[in-house]
């Protein structure tokens, strides 16, 4: 039973990640993280749709880190 559980575990992760690599090709992002931070964590997101496409914009830190960016998706 643990054999069965595991083989299905691998496959269900290598399916995932087979499908959010596929929507890459129609998905564009940038996200720099740079080694500065403030001195508390934060995250900010903002999604905008429209016209037969989707924009995220986001940032988020911590105190040693911060990554922000863009995503550009066609739906």
């Amino acid at each position: 039973m643990k054999r069965i559980f595991l083989g299905l575990a691998l496959c269900a992760g290598m399916l995932f990640m087979g499908v959010t690599s596929a929507s890459a090709a129609v998905y564009c992002s940038d996200d720099p993280t740079l080694g500065i931070g403030l001195p508390l964590n934060y995250s900010l997101n903002l999604s905008l749709s429209g016209a037969g496409t989707s924009t995220v914009v986001y940032a988020s830190g911590t105190r040693s880190t911060t990554t922000f960016g863009f995503g550009i998706g066609i739906k």
